[in-house]
This record gives C-alpha cells, structure tokens and sequence, in this order.
C-alpha cells in the first residue's frame, strides 16, 4: 500500500509479567487504534510523491512522459489506490454470499467506477505499485481483479485490524497470485465426497427415523469437508489436538463425519440405546447433546480430537472449550507456543450475534491466565434464527461483527461453494498458527427444513422457503461444476452416495445389536480416579493432614519478603501476624489456613488454579496471595516458588458466566489441579446461572463427565445489602441430588484447610461449592490452632460447640451453618445458658444424617431442636434441611420431634439495607433461637 503505515501495536500475547516501566495499568504497545486505523484507510495519499513515483516507475518501464503526462497519471494514480482501498474495506459488502440470493448484495455506489471519476477510462493505464501483482494495468483490468478477489464467493473483513502484520498476511493471501482457491482435482474429489457423506447421511437419518429431531446438517453440508480441512492443515502447522463445541445444528454429522464416531453407535442412540453400559447409571441426555473423542490421521500426522457435551443453551459451551485448551496446553507444555492445541467452536448466526457468553468469551481472547493462543470460530449462517429474521435478531450487518472487538478477521463465505469453505478454514488455521488470534468464518447458507425437522417455516419465512425449495443440494451444484472442469465424469456424484448408502445400511444393520462395553470417562488423565461406590465411606476415609515439617516450610515461604522487594506497609503488619501465627501455633486466620492448603497440594505434585475479579489480592483484602513492589509494581507470588506442582492465581475479566465455564472447563480436563472460582461476591454467580445448572450441577449425570471445580461464593448477613449478603445458598442445595455435588457453609480456617486438600485426595472428583466468609476472615472466634492441621485431623462435617456441654445436660440443641454460629454463641454464652448447644452443620450436601443422628441420641434429656440460619425463611437451608433433620431425630429415638425454624421471615429480597433494620432482625433471630424472648 502506498503511504506511511503505522508501526505495530499489538502486543506479543504472554502470560509472563515483569517488571516495566510506567503505570501497571497501561497495556504496553497500545495506542489509539481508531486513529492508527484511520490513517491506514483513508489519509489521502500525497500528490507529490505519487508524482515522483508515477516518473520514476516510467523510467523505469522506458516510458516517455513529459510534466504534464506525469501529472495527469499521478492523479489517475490516485484515484485507483483510492478504489484499491475501499474494495478492501468494504469489498465483501458486494461479495456474492446468499446461496439463495435474497440479500440484496449490490454493494455500496463507492465500490463503482463513477463514484471515483473512473467512469470512460477503462482502457487507460494506470501504475498501482505492485498492488495485486502488477506495476502498470489498465482501470478496467484493475476493478475487474479487485471484483475477483474482494468480491466474489469470499468477502473478507480485514481492515478493522490494527497489526498491519496481520493485515498483510490476508491481503497476500487474497491479492497474490497463487494464493487464492486452488486445488488439486484430487483434492476436488475429495471435497466433493466429504459433501455427500453429509448430504446422505442426513438423507438416510430422515428415512429410517421419520419425524425424528435431529436438527440435521442440510444446506450446509460444505462445513464437513471445510472442518476436515481444519485437521490436515492444522496437523501439518504443528496442531495435535483439536477441541470443538457446538450447538445442535449439524452436531450428529460432525459426529459422525469429522469425529468419526460410529454410525452404528449413532444408529444405536437413535433407536432409544444408551452411549454408555447400563451398569454406569446417569441420566443421559439426548443425542444431539452428546460429545465424542477420538483420532484422526492426515497425511501420516495424528490429531486427537474431542467434542464437549453441550446443553440446549446454545453458545454456554465456548467458555468450557477455551478452558479445556487452555488446560490442555498447561498438560502438554504448550503455553510458550500455543501450537499444539486448537479450539474450535461452531455457532449458529442468531446466537452468536445475540448470546452475551459469546462476547464474554471473546474477551478472554489474549488475556493472561485465560489466553488459548487464538480460536477458529465457525458460524453457520443460516440466515434466519428459529423464526426471526436478521432483521430483528440484529442491528450489524453480519451476525459476526462482534468478533470485531477483539480485532479478528472475518471471512464471509458462500455455503453453496464447498472449495471456497474449505479454502477460509485452511486460511483461518494458517492465520490463528502464525498470529496466535482468533479469526472467524462466516459461512452463509440455509435450513432446508424447519427449526428441527418437525417443525414448519412456511408459517413465518414462506418467501425464503419456497426459494428453498426449488434450490439444489451443493453437492449436485459442485459436481456440475466439477463435470465442466473435466474433473469427474457425469454420475460420478450418484455413485458415491450409492457406496455410501451401502455402508450405511451395514452400520444400521450392526447398530440394531451393537451394546457398549464400557464407559470413556475415567481414561488418560483422569486414570485411576473413579465414581465413589459408598459415597459416606469414600468422604470420611481421607488423611489430609501435613506433615510438621511441611507446615514450617510453608511457614517461611508465606511470610519471608524478598530483600529487594518493597512490601505495602499494611502488608507488612499482616505478614508479622503471620509470623506470629507459625511462631505461637496459635491463632491461624481463613487466609492462611487457604495458603497451607494450597502451597501443601503444590508441594504434593498437583497444581493450584485459582481465578476470578480481583482474586490476587482478594476482595476483602485478605488473601494477599501476589505481593506488589510499591516502587517497581514488580509481583512476586510466594505459592509460586514451590517446588513440584504450580500454583497460579488470575485476576478474571469482569465475567461471571464466561470465566467460570473458563475454569469448569479447565477442571474438566486436568483432575490433577485443584480449580477454584471465586465470586467477589456471592451473589455475582447469579450471571452464571447456566454454567451452574447445565454443566456444574447436571453435567456428571448427564455426560458422565466428572469435574472437580471449586466455587468460593462470599456470603454472610452483615448489613451489606439485598446484593452483598446472600450467595443464594437455596439455589445450590435445590440442585443437589444424586451425589452430585457437595455444599459447605464453613466456619473454621483449619476446616476450610482439610475440604480443600480433601478435594485433591480423594480418588473421585465432585465440584464443591463454598459459601465463603466476610467478617470471618478476621474474627477472634474463628481461629484455628497449629494441631488443627497435623496429625489424624481431618474435614468434619460436623462441628462441636466451642464449650463444653454434656450431651445428657443439652436441653435445648440449636443446628446452623456459616458465621450466625459465633453470633449464637457470644449470646447464649452472654446469657449464662449451660443446657443450650449449638451445633454446626459444615457440609450442607451430602448431609451428614447419620453422624448427626448418633450425636442426637447421646442427648438423653433434648426437649428442642432449632434450625437458626441468617437468611429469609423462604431462602437458606431450612426448606432443604428440615426434613433431613426430623429423619436423624426419628432415627435417634427422638419420635416425633421436629425441628423449629428461627430466622428472618419470607421475603422477596435477600435482605434489607437498612442497618437499623439489619440489626434488630439479626438480634431477633438470635433471641428467638436461643429463646431469650421467653
């Protein structure tokens, strides 16, 4: 291009920090980029110097032009880079797209001759510089090579990028002569085979399930041998693993086309059979839902590949996907490079211009601790969402503009050109291999049947279904193509799909006896964990405590400061304490206990993840897990230093839904780190309700798909307001069942210490929800002693009270979970009650019955039993615990005795704000537990 270009301002993508000059908060590289853009498009080029370069390029050539010849062609000179640059801003508006030409795609009039006064002069020559391959060419020559390549069955966005690196990849890889779609006739063959293996495969789907769902591939069949492509090409740039998620839309043909999962087993799951023995349990979910793993192998170079399983919310998978790679590369030792393993997600139109997730996981594009070194995004353009028309499902031209944010190049493609498709995605691998970026194909086609395949479009798009219609399949539209090349003969298509046909038949005839022998999830990393047999056993029979030496190691690793690192001076304060703590063997706070687990895991083999806003620190300014020099703002992270394992801690996005599918994601592929997402506050994993439902909460019995993720939810009534007290405690436990999951309600640092280590030790994984503490964090009463942590100790689900009661004295029994225990406590112990216990429910779910059934009976003399809990009645624990509660009392002997609810009363919002307010009712609930009102 002619002109000045700016210099290159996107940083190298890294996760390594070091120290630099300047504030922390400034990005290096960065400058303005809507400037620097402006500059590159649209800055008029200098008169002077084209004149300069027309009469030297004249010389050059040995043409003779006098002042006023070289004047006359600099303007003419002008004027066609002029056109060169807007066809490569907005070229792809007039690309040829819609297979069934509805859009109107006419492009904008600055695209014609007339609009830059080229109009008559199509036979004059002009120099261009080398721009497209020539010196010197005609006007006419010159818009009909820009038409080729910027307008016709690809439309490539580009020009929105800021690196000019990057910018001149594409432009080479479109502008340059032998660039362009090019392939062998054998490579033809190939496309065209891979097309009808889709085309029939959805075709013999419809025959033998009529009336089935199967939210079929039709109309977009040229994805299959494109995604192929994906797996050649990546293979030969270094790719070994290749991770997908996608929605329904073609999720059966890519299982069986690209995945290479059986077709018996297809037809097996379609017949009403499970993917998995009888003898493994679980729901199972429907087929469209399912995920796969397997290998492929191109041109003697083997790629694993997996699809994760995908609830029917559409794009909630993407964030699970780039955890996943981001995991799998931490496995392979791939951070440096990022080379080795590539995320893929397919999306729907509608969902990728409407799903907020999509954005939140774009965001994490580049991002230290959350970088996957660039994702190839495939969107299958159907034109219509459900019913909804483009119209009305978006403002932006295209569903994929939002990818503009995160500056990926964007390749429009037409669907109905299966070679086109194929040449965007071995593109968009050579791009994401050599940038480390994410670049997104959006291939333009239809839905040849309804929403599903029951489902009637006529009643709302009865135009575009009746062009529909009468449209030709792609593979009878390539293969006329291929015929007039000389590349196939005439019936070569009907041949292929008659072979194919026939092994089909054969896979169905085989899926009619096909059972499975076994289940996949507990294979590679995860060998050699299991699902707990007897889950009460399997909970209790667990050392997790460390050794006294260890103890002291980690002692000095969390409280030496660097001497050439200058701590915050309140930092400082806090590290004395520590010092104390470890000294004195007293007095071990809710950080520090967190610290010990973690570093002992790091210092036992596994790794430690830890991720969300403002985790490094911690909210509440309690964790101080990254200390930061307050003159160089160089970090120095203690965990960090131990030997054997890795301990990493991640200040997320301003995400919730994104990043915690991120970290399930991220647990999903490595058992062997502990994985832990902590909410700023409780309440915030309200954004991630999905993630919770569909995949934390469901995803075992579902997939059978094990995961050990942490969630770290602060909760507590502390005046803070509707949205700072509640993690919403009900939510979980309604979702508990079948042990799917466990919830805590904490009270002690050394407790939280063994449930954490427990999580890694144990020989199965379950995720562990954590209501977490505020003012705990730094409350006298929860403490805990050095001994806590050593010897036969280990996680009680069950806490005694803090004095010593006789258990045939208790008159009066008062069961909580979380901080209202200390508040119950420093009252009844002001009020001089010596018959009144209060006991802590640590672990809500698997609720401990029968322990807490053993205890009940040793109370001889129980006249009440109270359940206290902070919350409003309609929210909490009680709706979930008091029956669970009556069932250890009957078993205990105690018939007929149930327990009494104390607490706030029903209410639509999670608590006042109002202090005033706050504290009578925390003072009422605390009388009425204790019956201090009587």
């Amino acid at each position: 291009m002619m002109g000045n270009e700016p210099t290159n301002f996107i940083p190298a993508l890294t996760d390594q920090e070091g120290p630099q000059p300047g504030p922390s908060w400034e990005k290096r590289g960065w400058l303005d980029t809507v400037a620097g853009s402006a500059a590159d498009l649209v800055a008029a080029m200098d008169p002077t110097e084209m004149r300069l370069a027309v009469a030297k390029a004249a010389k050059d050539a040995g043409r003779a032009m006098d002042p006023r010849a070289v004047e006359k062609a600099a303007a003419l000179s002008i004027a066609a880079m002029t056109l060169v640059r807007l066809y490569r801003v907005r070229g792809h508006m007039a690309a040829d797209l819609d297979p069934l030409g509805l859009s109107n795609r006419e492009g904008p009039a600055d695209l014609t001759l007339e609009w830059h006064g080229l109009a008559g002069k199509e036979a004059e020559e002009v120099y261009v510089g080398g721009v497209l391959g020539m010196e010197w060419t005609t006007v006419g020559k010159l818009h009909q090579r820009l038409r080729e390549v910027y307008c016709g069955k690809v439309g490539l966005e580009y020009m929105h990028i800021a690196d000019t690196e990057e910018r001149r990849f594409l432009q080479d890889k479109f502008e340059s002569p032998g660039e362009t779609i090019q392939f062998t006739p054998e490579g033809k063959k190939a496309i065209l085979a891979a097309v009808l293996r889709g085309e029939q495969y959805e075709e013999f789907l419809a025959k033998k399930y009529v009336g089935t769902k199967r939210f079929g591939l039709d109309g977009g069949e040229s994805m299959i041998p494109a995604l192929e492509a994906v797996i050649k090409h990546g293979g030969s740039a270094g790719v070994r693993e290749i991770i997908y998620g996608m929605a329904h839309r073609g999720r059966l043909n890519v299982l069986a086309n690209v995945m290479a999962k059986p077709y018996r087993v297809i037809f097996h799951e379609f017949s009403g059979g499970s993917a998995n023995p009888d003898e493994v349990g679980g729901s199972g979910d429907v087929k469209y839902h399912l995920g796969t793993s397997t290998d492929r192998e191109f041109d003697g170079i083997s790629v694993h590949m997996s699809l994760v399983p995908n609830p029917s919310h559409l794009e909630a998978v993407n964030p699970v996907v780039l955890g996943k790679a981001r995991a799998q590369q931490a496995i392979r030792d791939d951070l440096a490079k990022k080379d080795q393993v590539l995320p893929v997600l397919i999306h729907g139109d509608a969902a990728f211009a409407g799903q907020g997730v999509v954005w939140e996981s774009l965001s994490l594009s580049g991002v230290p601790g959350y970088d996957t070194g660039g994702c190839i995004h495939f969107i299958i353009n159907n034109q219509i969402g459900f019913t909804t028309s483009p119209k009305f499902a978006r403002s932006s031209p295209y569903p994929s503009d939002v990818a503009k944010g995160v500056m990926a190049p964007i390749l429009h493609v037409n669907g109905d050109d299966p070679e086109a498709v194929t040449f965007a995605c071995k593109l968009a691998v050579e791009y994401r291999q050599t940038f480390h970026r994410d670049v997104v194909i959006d291939m333009w086609c239809y839905r040849r049947f309804g929403h599903n395949e029951g489902d009637e479009p006529k009643f709302t798009q009865p135009l575009m279904y009746d062009a529909i219609r009468g449209h030709p399949k792609v593979s009878k539209i390539y293969e006329g193509r291929l015929i007039a090349e000389g590349v196939v003969e005439p019936g070569t298509r009907d041949a292929l799909a008659a072979e194919f046909v026939r092994l089909l038949d054969d896979e169905f005839e085989a899926g009619k006896t096909y059972k499975p022998n076994e289940a996949d999830w507990f294979g590679g990393r995860w060998a050699g964990l299991n699902k707990p047999v007897d889950p009460e056993t399997a909970r209790r029979n667990v050392d997790t405590a460390i050794e006294p030496k260890m103890l002291d190691a980690l002692g000095r690793v969390l409280t030496d400061v660097p001497a050439d690192l200058d701590v915050h001076k309140t930092l400082d304060r806090v590290l004395a304490a520590k010092r104390e703590m470890f000294s004195s063997g007293e007095g071990f706070d809710w950080a520090t206990a967190e610290a010990l687990a973690f570093g002992s895991l790091v210092m036992e083999g596994y790794g430690v993840r830890l991720s969300g806003q403002d985790s490094g620190r911690g909210t509440f300014s309690q964790r101080h897990a990254v200390w930061v020099d307050q003159k160089t703002e160089r970090k120095y992270v203690p965990l960090s230093t131990l030997p054997h394992g890795k301990f990493e801690v991640h200040d997320s996005t301003l995400s919730e839904y994104g990043v915690l599918g991120f970290e399930y994601g991220f647990a999903m592929a490595d058992p062997k780190s502990l994985v832990l997402w902590e909410g700023q506050f409780g309440d915030f994993a309200n954004g991630a309700q999905i993630m919770i439902d569909q995949f934390i909460a469901s995803g075992e019995a579902k997939w059978l798909r094990a995961n050990g993720l942490v969630m770290l939810l602060p909760h507590g009534y502390e005046g803070q307001g509707p949205e700072h007290s509640s993690a919403r405690l009900e939510r979980f436990l309604q979702l508990c069942a079948n042990d799917n999951i466990q919830v805590c309600n904490i009270t002690s640092p050394a407790n939280y210490f063994h449930v954490l280590r427990r999580q890694m030790l144990r020989p199965f994984r379950k995720p562990l929800v954590i209501m977490s503490p505020k003012s705990l964090l730094r409350h006298p009463l929860a403490k805990s002693d050095r001994a806590d942590f050593l010897g036969d100790s280990q996680f009680k689900r069950i806490l005694s009270d803090t004095t010593e009661i006789a258990d045939d004295k208790v008159r009066r029994l008062v069961l909580c979970s979380g901080k209202v225990a200390y508040d119950l406590i420093e009252a009844r112990d002001a009020a001089g009650q010596d018959d009144v216990s209060i006991v802590r429910i640590e672990q809500l779910f698997p609720f401990p019955g029968d322990p807490l059934a053993i205890r009940l009976k040793r109370m001889t003399n129980l006249q009440e039993v109270i359940w206290c809990q902070e919350e409003p009645r309609n929210n909490g624990s009680w709706f979930f615990v008091n029956e669970r509660i009556e069932e250890a009392l009957t078993a205990a002997g105690h018939q007929g005795m149930r327990p009494r609810y104390a607490g706030r009363d029903a209410a639509a919002s999670p608590a006042t704000g109002l202090a005033s307010r706050h504290k009578a009712q925390q003072e009422a609930l605390i009388a009425d537990a204790l019956g201090l009102n009587a």
